[in-house]
């Protein structure tokens, strides 16, 4: 009886015609590429790298973005972009349930100042503190100095101009700590000019 089981599997076994057992896995899509190395990242990933990394053109990484940023509307976590960087961050409506499996409480909140100037940086980015403080006609360096701590914004360069300023942008970390997925995002606002 073994011999015969022995046979009988072997013959199965050599089967063209018979299905696989464990048929192969299909190969994963872009998008879905792209998600398991954004998720494996854990930090800002430029459409660039990713498409090096996936050796696909940029445009249809753009595309899959698109399509991953729909796809997680409705979820608990969303595609975050800033400049040419994406990353995987948690949806802000999940926010208090993170704090409580974290054990964080809510971060002091920011000044007027504070909230004031990141708002300029925000829509005039990038921009030095002279331009800054000429739209908000007074000093700017604490609010500075407090919004660098928090990782809101970040020195992105200096002006090609006498003194070469530091240039001031906002950051990934401005964009969670607001909700938001990208400066599109931004309310508009008529700034004069």
């Amino acid at each position: 009886m073994t011999d015969s089981k022995h046979t009988l599997l072997s013959t199965n076994a050599g089967s063209l015609d018979q299905p696989a057992l464990f048929p192969e896995p299909a190969p994963p899509s872009l998008t879905q590429l792209i998600e398991a190395v954004l998720f494996v990242a854990g930090e800002p990933v430029t459409i660039e790298q990713l498409a090096r990394i996936l050796d696909a053109p940029p445009a249809q990484i753009t595309t899959a973005l698109d399509e991953l940023s729909q796809s997680y509307a409705q979820r608990g976590i969303r595609l975050q972009r800033h400049a040419d960087q994406v990353m995987l961050v948690s949806a802000p409506e999940a926010a208090p349930a993170i704090r409580r499996l974290l054990g964080t409480q809510h971060s002091q909140r920011l000044s007027h100042a504070a909230l004031e100037t990141l708002a300029i940086i925000a829509y005039r980015q990038p921009i030095t503190r002279a331009q800054i403080e000429a739209i908000r006609g007074v000093d700017s360096s604490a609010a500075l100095r407090a919004l660098l701590a928090r990782d809101l914004i970040c020195e992105a360069g200096r002006l090609e101009t006498l003194g070469r300023p530091i240039l001031y942008a906002t950051t990934p970390a401005f964009l969670q700590q607001f909700g938001l997925t990208s400066l599109a995002d931004l309310p508009p606002v008529d700034f004069p000019e």
